[in-house]
């Protein structure tokens, strides 16, 4: 079963498209080896929408959809692949449809769903690490999850241009599960206006506050990864992660369709051991790029031009 499909519901968590009880699934599920892999998607999605179904876009196994934002999520990761070792892939899907406020609230319950469902893999599979990839709002059902989770629930996160506070983020890594999990928060400042726009339309836990997108605060279990960053790019393609340049000033989906960016996660979720975050952390700059420099750039001028004299007319 290389693919579990389960939402957050009014009534707790549940298997997609299926009556059948969740948790002699799950149990089925958790036998074998390999990393228990969770993937979240965020707004706009809706288990069972028509046109919406996160099951039926970036969370399926699907190769042949029309939208060429539907990048498979699993296959992407390496699901699908019928090793005996490729582990398990659990997509979970909950309501972000509705308004930006609507769906931020039901994020932090969704989250309350999602430590259920970690906390029973921890206790039916205790040798499977468990990982997670979020992106935009799934980011804060993840780290809400973290908070109502003991420690060593979760072995690594990483947030796609996370749609949360760093308040709430700190919480979530003050947390027995978040101090012992590693979270990489991978940003860019193509996100920088969705950045800006969620700083205005919800209000902040506390005066001043910023999202994930400007930095996670300094750690040993988390960094920032900004994947706009030539320098990173750079430190990335040399140790074998060959990432496309950004091609746009402003896109909210860069984190998981540039070509390339699977080829580290993947590296980063299945195998832990050969790429520690103490390894990254020097590799990476001290500071991210200050917002809105993405978007306010000057534009490259042909090194052509000639610095004086007249141009031939």
């Amino acid at each position: 079963m290389p693919l579990l499909r389960i939402n957050a519901t009014n009534n707790g968590p549940r298997l997609h498209g299926a009556d059948r009880p969740l948790m002699p699934t799950l149990a089925h599920a958790a036998n074998g080896d390999g990393p228990v892999i969770i993937m979240v998607h965020g707004y706009k999605f809706a288990p069972g929408s028509a046109d919406n179904c996160p099951h039926d876009h970036i969370l399926s196994m699907r190769e042949d959809h029309d939208c060429p934002k539907a990048l498979s999520w699993p296959r992407a990761l390496g699901f699908g692949t019928a090793n005996a070792d490729e582990g398990l892939g659990l997509a979970f899907g909950w309501s972000a449809r509705g308004s930006v406020w609507q769906a931020y609230a039901r994020a932090e319950e969704a989250g309350a769903d999602l430590a259920q469902v970690i906390a029973a893999l921890r206790r039916l599979a205790p040798h499977r690490p468990i990982h997670a990839l979020a992106h935009s709002m799934g980011a804060r059902v993840v780290l809400s999850a973290l908070r109502r989770l003991p420690g060593h629930s979760v072995n690594r996160v990483i947030l796609l241009a996370g749609a949360e506070y760093q308040t709430h983020a700190n919480e979530a890594l003050n947390s027995p599960a978040g101090q012992s999990a590693e979270v990489i928060n991978i940003t860019s400042r193509e996100n920088d206006f969705y950045d800006f726009l969620l700083e205005r339309l919800i209000s902040p836990p506390v005066r001043g506050d910023l999202t994930i997108g400007a930095h996670l605060s300094q750690r040993p279990n988390a960094l920032t990864l900004q994947l706009d960053d030539p320098v990173t790019l750079r430190a990335l393609a040399w140790h074998g992660f060959r990432i496309d340049p950004p091609q746009r000033r402003v896109c909210h989906w860069s984190a998981y369709l540039r070509p390339g960016v699977f080829d580290l996660y993947r590296a980063l979720l299945r195998a832990p051991q050969r790429h520690p975050l103490a390894q990254l952390r020097p590799l990476l700059p001290d500071q991210p790029a200050p917002r809105w420099s993405r978007l306010f750039a000057w534009p490259a001028l042909p090194h052509s031009l000639p610095l004086t004299g007249k141009a031939p007319s």
